[in-house]
């Protein structure tokens, strides 16, 4: 049995990454610290044999006993609300936590895949974004604690496969949702819904005239997937170029819920990305892969899991811890 470690299992992509590979008959263990992750997204797979938990942060040094073939390193905080409250951390996560799981890899000759970003964009002067633009980043501004961290991952992740000959493996991922986001992340989406639920306006920053790309979490897994399994060390978009701008979206939203709220508008915050759309001619033709989800499709998944909730939960709020 192929044995995969996945850091920040306990997360919204990382919790449906361990659902995947225990469903391909892996032995999964998922690490995280918890400082974003939540235990009740992968509760149901405690009693499995073949699923282990190890509460750890990734950015002090790494021991899993036995063999290791494969790293899935997917530990960090990825949304606005959670990197400007813990920026330290998240700059530790993306340069000492991938140094500690690329040796770890070398130690047990696993092959690794990261997950990147596509802020690594940042407010792009290309549209759509190909793999080979480098990017229009401010790496002193608020968001640069996230942008640059995941630049600097990429960066060390392929100094390891040059130098080390390491089998690695980037991901790009675009917006992303789906059951077991927060609600209160701050992120767009899971703001809109909560916010809908609660019977509060939903919140808009700038005009609404800025896009977005939303890509299903299945469509993503299966994404990575495929990257994994493939023979591809260059970084690779993962995404819907679905493209929509905020004020339709939420116009979705409202539809969507059946609800009545107006919509309000704050300033939009410093170096916020005007335009995202992927560019996935390459995966497609290296991974055979491209999205099967509508967004229609997506939303009415999505918002029947957060309708379900247990009220409190629609006011859960993360409590960082330092590390």
């Amino acid at each position: 049995m192929k044995r995969i470690l996945i850091t920040g299992g306990a997360g919204f992509l990382g919790s449906h990454l361990c659902d995947r590979f225990i469903k391909e008959g892996f032995h999964v263990i998922a690490m995280d610290n918890l400082i974003t992750g939540d235990l009740r997204n992968i509760e149901h797979l405690f009693k499995l044999p073949n699923f282990e938990f190890y509460h750890h942060d990734v950015s002090k040094f790494i021991h899993v006993p036995g063999d290791l073939h494969y790293i899935l390193h997917f530990a960090s905080p990825a949304s606005p609300i959670d990197y400007l409250k813990i920026p330290i951390q998240t700059l530790k996560v993306g340069s000492l936590g991938i140094h500690n799981c690329l040796g770890l890899a070398r130690v047990k000759n696993a092959r690794v895949l990261i997950a990147s970003t596509s802020e690594v964009y940042g407010d792009p002067l290309v549209h759509p974004q190909t793999e080979d633009y480098w990017g229009h980043v401010n790496p002193v501004g608020p968001r640069g604690v996230y942008d640059e961290a995941k630049r600097f991952q990429e960066a060390m992740t392929m100094a390891y496969h040059t130098f080390h000959g390491l089998e690695t493996r980037i991901v790009r991922i675009f917006n992303t949702y789906g059951p077991r986001m927060r609600l209160n992340d701050g992120r767009v989406l899971p703001a809109f819904i909560g916010q809908a639920l609660r019977g509060e306006d939903l919140t808009i920053f700038g005009d609404g005239s800025q896009t977005r790309s939303f890509c299903f979490v299945d469509d993503l897994v299966e994404g990575i997937y495929r990257l994994l399994l493939s023979d591809h060390a260059q970084p690779v978009n993962i995404g819907n170029p679905s493209e929509i701008t905020i004020k339709e979206f939420a116009e979705e939203i409202i539809k969507l819920t059946g609800t009545d709220q107006k919509v309000v508008y704050k300033d939009l915050p410093k170096d916020d990305p005007k335009q995202r759309q992927p560019d996935i001619t390459k995966a497609r033709q290296i991974l055979n892969w491209e999205p099967k989800f509508s967004r229609e499709e997506g939303l009415k998944i999505t918002y029947k899991y957060f309708k379900n909730l247990p009220k409190e939960r629609l006011f859960d709020e993360v409590n960082h811890r330092e590390f």
